[in-house]
């Protein structure tokens, strides 16, 4: 299922963090979205159920390394805050437990966003296995990442 925004009366956002909040129920302290994913200004664009998930997030100039492309620090929290969406979407709650990234060009600091789609590979009861994908703009590949994330026990009140 996509999200239409028109049809289901918000924005693709706003009704993923509605479903993210219902399927998680009320856990303390637990903030959605996070504070970095706010920071970094992502959007969430297309989520296609039990399928994948995109988001896009504006390249910052305090994001810039040395050699003045994005730092990979911050493409591999792109990939994260869109990877743990899509699994909280999936079989929640869960927290990541590995990730494995590949750049594969650099993100040119010219370019205005990325687009990050993470899909889900595989599910068991415990587990989730997820990889992403980022994109320029213009659709070239810009670098890729595997997950995996384990389900936790609801928290205790």
């Amino acid at each position: 299922m996509f999200f239409n925004p028109k049809r289901s009366g918000g924005t693709v956002q706003d009704n993923l963090l509605i479903k993210i909040r219902e399927l998680i129920g009320s856990n303390p302290g637990m903030e959605l979205p996070p504070q970095i994913f706010k920071e970094m200004e992502g959007e969430f664009m297309e989520y296609v159920e039990e399928q994948s998930l995109t988001a896009r997030f504006p390249i910052k100039e305090s994001y810039s390394n040395p050699f003045g492309f994005m730092q990979g620090g911050m493409i591999v929290a792109a990939m994260d805050n869109t990877l743990a969406p899509l699994s909280y979407l999936l079989l929640p709650p869960s927290i990541t437990t590995h990730v494995n990234t590949t750049f594969i060009r650099p993100v040119k600091m010219t370019d205005e966003f990325i687009h990050v789609t993470a899909f889900l590979v595989e599910r068991t009861p415990m587990q989730i296995h997820l990889r992403a994908e980022v994109k320029s703009p213009g659709g070239k590949l810009l670098a890729t990442c595997t997950s995996s994330s384990a389900v936790m026990r609801r928290l205790k009140r």
